[in-house]
């Protein structure tokens, strides 16, 4: 071996022994350095199809467990928002027919809709078009459920329909109104009775009620819990 070979294979050996004792010094273990190295080459590859595949799939089960989960929540936010969002338009009928001292007469069409309509005085002739109108949001609708009894009121419950009023399934055909003084009546001014039941379908406790006393046409609401009302 010629002295410059020599030389040169002397100098990359003491290099080598050199870092090494460096990575010793700092801690490191050939094994260790090994890993480390390893784990930096995966890191710049990024995630595997397999990886970002088990990834998503993961996740999407995570979303609909979630869903399902809170899917009673819902159910019962979607009434609760009914309930309240038909409570407040009779309230503001009875309101205003005190206020404008006129009659207001109050409307239900198909299984979702309530209208309000202004009496013109003195011709006592109504409006032709609504001042208000409220679709229940969702899936709520007038309706009564399998296993629901009739309000702690006794106003009596309805075959189909969800809308009773003077004992008797829907509205009178004189229609209903709040008169100026409060009181809520039929078409012929007679006060009367009645309670509009609400709910999402097969969901017995998204029940919902609403009486309306005659004589003073006092406004109350109920909830359902499956065997009871309560307010």
């Amino acid at each position: 071996m010629s002295p410059a070979l020599s030389r040169d294979l002397c100098a990359s050996k003491a290099n080598g022994l050199a870092v090494a004792a460096s990575r010793l010094a700092k801690g490191y273990l050939p094994s260790v350095v090994v890993a480390r190295e390893a784990d930096n080459k995966r890191r710049q590859r990024g995630f595997s199809t397999l990886e970002l595949t088990f990834v998503i799939v993961m996740s999407l089960a995570v979303m609909a467990m979630s869903v399902i989960q809170m899917q009673p929540f819902l159910q019962q936010t979607q009434a609760n928002s009914a309930q309240q969002q038909l409570k407040e338009s009779l309230r503001q009928a009875r309101e205003e027919a005190i206020s404008q001292r006129r009659t207001i007469v109050v409307q239900f069409s198909g299984t979702k809709t309530i209208s309000l309509y202004q009496v013109a005085e003195p011709s006592n002739v109504v409006s032709s078009t609504a001042y208000l109108s409220l679709v229940l949001p969702g899936a709520a609708q007038f309706m009564t459920l399998t296993g629901e009894i009739d309000t702690p009121d006794n106003f009596g419950k309805p075959a189909s329909g969800g809308i009773e009023f003077a004992g008797a399934s829907g509205t009178p055909t004189s229609g209903v109104e709040f008169q100026s003084d409060g009181t809520f009546t039929d078409g012929n001014g007679n006060p009367i009775n009645g309670t509009i039941f609400l709910g999402l379908p097969n969901v017995l406790t998204s029940a919902r009620a609403i009486t309306i006393l005659g004589n003073t046409g006092r406004i109350k609401v109920y909830r359902y819990t499956g065997t009871a009302w309560v307010q």
